[in-house]
């Protein structure tokens, strides 16, 4: 097919390409090639397809060795993509449309094209056709005249757009500045707007900390704050919520709100929806193919656009970009079918600064208890403790437990394949065959290196391993991060199905409430004041839990209607008045 109007993607991955090893087997098979005609060539060190003449047959995928090729079948009419990596490689049609003075959202899978399409409406990335020609600003405008970005590409085009962005990866924040958090702070604020904003996140007390020595939670509220700090048109985020409680992530998102009240344009990636939707006015959903190719849908209601992905089809478009709905449901009550499984005593741990006690409690068998409580409350030391990794004031506690630990930092320790990290880590290879390639799509990873996996690959495939280990207790610290919806959704389902499996327990420490419902049967809620002293409480029922959490923090959560997500309502909202006088903070 011609550019407009293509049926399908030819993708190759040419860090899995090798003609030279397998004796360019795809071109020998190709039945176009064979014909006479040349579909498949290898003009360099890695082939080429060309989409006019491939069939979509699938041969050369199968017969690749290297798993190097993807045909893929388009699932929406696409005119011309706004932006290709080069020849075979990824694709993105259409873009969001910036709103001045609003919060625009962008839900979608990781790999689809949302970081892509922010970069080219921020001025950062200039569009290159599939032969990597500079397309330039004329081809956007041309591209979408007649709608809203066309008078923005002529803004852009003319006057330039300042813009400022907060990544996904704060670690490399740390990597790249050695210094306080003051002076990384004091260097990004060009609005003399310093005493404001580290009042508004809270950061006075760690001004004179190394960036290097700052809690997780600590360094993404310094990202945030530094790229508000910057004087800018254009704000993008890139989930902002990750490492953060529901009461930073709730500050957050005012901030974020605040922005576009003064007039600027600010754009969204959060995989929380629950933060999602309370932040954003409009939403844009990226569909498509990881790797391949992202479509923009039409921009939205954010409560259409989150229940549209949500239920995988676009009314507007008409399309239905996923075989299943993402579905949630009103859960019973937790009861106690299975026989008590583990006992922890009450313990106290104390440092020179802080202090955390912790009522004893029991865990049930086949049973995943979440952990609930803000930052620097002590639930990252009451994991150790439990896992037997620190002393607590009186010894070192000792359950008796075989346990597996995912922590929450994640890091590839050794330059080794996924496949090779798996081999090496899996000691139930049955069950990761059966649960964890199948819910957490990890084959299409096995000959990636480690170290160069993103984020959420990177947090797939520890989950996935520390879940298939012989454990009698799993220990799971944020194991969210990085993952989009899909994937946490997915990541949930795997590990309630394995503890379910294997009659064992797990404990989860994770801020994202959806994620929270959708896995946990009880909960343990944390109280008392960040950073000086925290108590844990004995594990509750869900709704008992949940209502007392939330109500810490003046938050409502009700489920939607349509899709039974929990949704947390606007301040002072008809419901949030009516469920607060009621007592009720979320619904079970």
């Amino acid at each position: 097919m011609s550019k407009e109007g293509r049926i399908r993607i030819a993708i190759i991955d040419e860090k899995k390409c090798y003609p030279e090893k397998c004796g360019s087997l795809c071109a020998k098979v190709c039945p176009i090639n064979r014909s006479g005609k040349q579909c498949i060539t290898i003009p360099g060190k890695t082939a080429e397809i060309s989409e006019m003449l491939c069939t979509g047959c699938g041969i050369c995928t199968h017969k690749c060795p290297f798993n190097a090729i993807r045909i893929v079948n388009l699932t929406a009419k696409v005119d011309v993509p706004v932006h290709s990596y080069g020849k075979n490689r990824f694709k993105l049609y259409g873009l969001p449309i910036p709103v001045k003075g609003a919060v625009v959202g962008l839900i979608g899978s990781n790999g689809i094209g949302k970081s892509t399409a922010l970069k080219v409406l921020s001025g950062k990335l200039i569009p290159k056709t599939e032969d990597n020609e500079k397309q330039g600003y004329n081809f956007l405008i041309e591209i979408f005249k007649g709608n809203e970005l066309q008078a923005y590409f002529e803004r852009l085009s003319k006057e330039g757009i300042k813009a400022s962005f907060k990544p996904q990866d704060i670690n490399k924040v740390r990597e790249s500045f050695n210094g306080k958090v003051e002076d990384l702070l004091k260097h990004f604020d060009e609005k003399n707007n310093l005493k404001q904003i580290t009042s508004v996140f809270d950061l006075k007390k760690i001004l004179q900390s190394k960036v290097s020595e700052i809690s997780g939670g600590e360094l993404q509220m310094v990202s945030i704050a530094a790229t508000m700090l910057k004087d800018a048109d254009f704000y993008f985020f890139d989930e902002p919520a990750s490492y953060l409680d529901v009461k930073e992530r709730l500050a957050v998102a005012r901030a974020i709100r605040g922005l576009a009240e003064k007039g600027k344009y600010v754009l969204v990636v959060e995989h929380d929806l629950a933060v999602l939707d309370y932040l954003s006015d409009f939403v844009h959903v990226l569909f498509g193919v990881k790797g391949a190719y992202g479509v923009v849908s039409s921009r939205m209601s954010v409560l259409n656009g989150i229940n549209q992905y949500l239920e995988g089809h676009l009314k507007a478009e008409n399309i239905v970009f996923r075989d299943k709905e993402l579905s949630f449901s009103k859960v019973a009550a937790f009861e106690k079918k299975c026989k008590e499984y583990f006992n922890y005593p009450s313990f106290e741990k104390s440092y020179s600064k802080f202090k955390l006690q912790a009522k004893g409690g029991s865990i049930m068998e086949c049973e995943v208890v979440g952990i609930l409580g803000p930052n620097a409350i002590g639930k990252t030391t009451f994991v150790n403790v439990i896992a037997g990794s620190i002393e607590h004031n009186n010894g070192v506690f000792s359950s008796g437990l075989k346990l597996s630990y995912k922590q929450q930092y994640i890091k590839a320790e050794k330059d080794e394949t996924v496949l090779e990290y798996v081999m090496r880590n899996v000691t139930d290879m049955q069950l990761f065959s059966s649960e964890a390639e199948k819910r957490l799509s990890l084959k299409e990873l096995y000959e990636n290196k480690m170290t160069e996996l993103s984020g959420g690959e990177l947090q797939k495939v520890l989950v996935a391993t520390a879940m298939c280990k012989d454990a009698d207790l799993f220990l799971l610290d944020e194991p969210s991060a990085f993952l989009d919806v899909e994937e946490r959704l997915n990541a949930a389902a795997f590990i309630k199905s394995v503890i379910e499996k294997k009659n064992k327990a797990c404990i989860v420490v994770d801020h994202d409430l959806l994620f929270q419902d959708c896995l946990c049967d009880r909960f343990i809620v944390f109280e008392g004041e960040p950073a000086r002293f925290g108590l844990a409480l004995e594990p509750k029922a869900k709704e008992e839990a949940m209502n007392l959490f939330l109500k810490n923090f003046g938050v409502t959560f009700r489920r939607d209607a349509q899709t039974l997500r929990p949704r947390a309502n606007k301040p002072n909202s008809v419901k949030d008045r009516e469920q607060k006088k009621a007592g009720k903070y979320y619904y079970l």
